[in-house]
Formats: C-alpha cells, structure tokens, sequence
C-alpha cells in the first residue's frame, strides 16, 4: 500500500455480502456560511476478503482501484472488535 493512498477510519454497519462491509465514516466539518460545526456522514462499500468484519466494528480502510461498481476501498486493519458480537 503506498502512502498516498486516502485512509479513513468507520463503523461496520453491514456485513451482509460477500467479501463486502459497508462502512459509515463521519466527519466534521465548518459551514461555509453559518460558521457553525456540522456532522457530515458517508456510506462507503469496502472489500473484506476473509469476511472477518462484523456489525460494530471499528476498521480502517483505504482507497485503491475499483473492485466492482461500487467497491474502490479495501480493509487495511480492524481497530475495535464490536463486543456485541459473540461467535
């Protein structure tokens, strides 16, 4: 993985597909015009090959080429295992 490469941090809330999470990664940003501090949130699909992801999870991913129509990330590590998931 190559330095230049973006890499965000999110909470796995799907895990539904195949080698595929769906992560929640929020943001906070400054209104352009209000000035005022605002919480922005986007939905990111990110390839899982082992499908070790569960909901809850804590994961940091990054930006690499596009895997399918939707997919352009890849897991790069878990942070935080949920603990509401016990196998």
């Amino acid at each position: 993985m190559s330095s230049k490469k973006n890499v965000l941090e999110g909470v796995v809330i799907s895990n539904k597909m195949q080698k595929t999470v769906v992560v929640i990664v929020n943001r906070r940003i400054k209104h352009s015009v209000y000035k005022k501090i605002v919480q922005k949130r986007t939905k990111f699909y990110v390839h899982d090959e082992e499908n070790i992801c569960m909901i809850g999870d804590l994961v940091k991913i990054f930006e690499c080429r596009p895997l399918s129509k939707l997919k352009s990330w890849k897991l790069l590590q878990i942070v935080k295992k949920s603990s509401n998931n016990i196998v």
